[in-house]
């Protein structure tokens, strides 16, 4: 009796958020690969309101990132570096840079990093909690709340049970003024230079999507060019 009751203890011991976190980090190819990539270079296309316009992105890990959309003739600039961002948007008024501040400039900043706020929690001093877990598509996925410790933002993640990679987040963000949250959904995995990434990330609000971004092609460890972070 004693035997058969410390075996349905262990079956039944729920796991921690800590643990579900690490297992996905490892799943993903670890922590410590992400960090030690010192570049990355990512080209494909975003998609919104049915038109495919191609976008750029270059990463200097933890320090710099520039994303570009060219879109009729005209192209949109993200810019993080070192602390500071700015951005062109020839479609709303600002065709020369104009720096950014608040919530987009922490958005910018975290685009800077190949590890993500809930692979890093402990390095960035984010809190994480399992908030429960929902079923999605047959597998059990754990809920993770992630609470950043930069701005307050939080960020749920459900995370597979049974290869614990990412379905989908939610979160907050601000869309022409507004508060809103904002589904992510993460498809096509692959392996790129032995980390796994999610080639494919489609956004949606009120149950409708407004952008979807799919890498065709990612580069580790290229050469990137610093001037292209000077505004």
């Amino acid at each position: 009796m004693i035997a058969v009751f410390s075996l349905l203890t262990l079956v039944v011991k729920a796991q921690t958020a800590e643990e579900v976190v690490e297992k996905y980090a490892n799943a993903m190819g670890g922590l410590d690969a992400f960090s030690r990539n010192t570049s990355a270079k990512m080209t494909g296309t975003v998609t919104v309101q049915g038109m495919d316009l191609p976008i750029t992105i270059q990463i200097v890990n933890g320090k710099s990132m520039r994303a570009e959309v060219e879109a009729m003739g005209k192209t949109i600039v993200n810019v993080y570096n070192d602390g500071k961002g700015w951005k062109t948007d020839p479609f709303n008024g600002t065709g020369d840079p104009v720096d950014v501040d608040g919530e987009e400039l922490v958005s910018y900043k975290q685009q800077s990093s190949m590890v993500n706020g809930l692979m890093n929690y402990r390095g960035l001093g984010n809190k994480i909690e399992l908030t429960g877990d929902e079923t999605i598509d047959g597998v059990k996925n754990y809920k993770i709340k992630m609470t950043s410790k930069e701005d307050g933002k939080e960020t749920t993640y459900y995370v597979r049970s049974n290869d614990y990679g990412l379905t989908k987040s939610f979160t907050t963000r601000n869309l022409g003024g507004q508060d809103m949250e904002i589904e992510t959904d993460y498809s096509d995995l692959k392996d790129v230079g032995g980390l796994k990434m999610y080639m494919t990330r489609s956004q949606q609000t009120a149950g409708q999507v407004f952008q979807t971004i799919s890498f065709t092609k990612v580069e580790l460890n290229v050469p990137i060019d610093p001037k292209i972070f000077n505004k």
